[in-house]
């Protein structure tokens, strides 16, 4: 069999372009929609150009949540307190539902949640709602027992910043 070494390069490097261009297309698709693409255009999203609002609103959700989702049996009411500063909208109006549950039962039990942020990313920054993707470790152990193990958890949180500070306003399991 004969071999063509002066089309096998061409070929190569032209079927690669003919396979990537749609490729290179649909990323590029993206980038336009979210003003990311340069064109003298504003950028809307923000999550990654303003490295200020990022490190705010992470660390702001971050201590939200380790606030509001922690909690000892003698000591309801600070979380409740945390949640009425951290929470608004429909995520208070929901925590606030699913927290009448743990006030009822928690003396009972004895039980101490804690719960801390492993990761957190921004998923989009734009103006002042934020949307991010949370990963927690939470620990409940009952008083006098042996210690809790951490359990996962991932949530889906949408933030508003309102006079400097991110306040979350809703929260959905992932």
């Amino acid at each position: 069999m004969r071999r063509l070494p002066r089309l096998r390069g061409p070929f190569a490097v032209a079927l690669a372009l003919a396979v990537l261009a749609p490729a290179l297309r649909l990323a590029a698709g993206p980038a336009r929609d979210h003003g990311l693409a340069g064109g003298g255009r504003t950028p809307r999203d923000t999550a990654i150009l303003d490295d200020v609002a990022t490190t705010e609103v992470l660390g702001d959700v971050s201590t939200a949540l380790a606030r509001v989702f922690s909690y000892a049996p003698d000591d309801l009411a600070a979380t409740e307190r945390a949640a009425g500063t951290e929470l608004s909208g429909r995520a208070l109006d929901e925590y606030r539902r699913l927290f009448a549950q743990v006030r009822r039962q928690a003396p009972a039990q004895r039980v101490t949640l804690a719960t801390r942020v492993v990761r957190a990313g921004v998923v989009s920054l734009t103006g002042d709602t934020a949307r991010l993707l949370v990963f927690l470790d939470q620990t409940a152990a009952r008083a006098g027992g042996p210690d809790g193990t951490p359990a996962a958890a991932q949530l889906a949180v949408t933030a508003h910043r309102d006079r400097g500070h991110w306040t979350i306003t809703a929260l959905t399991s992932v």
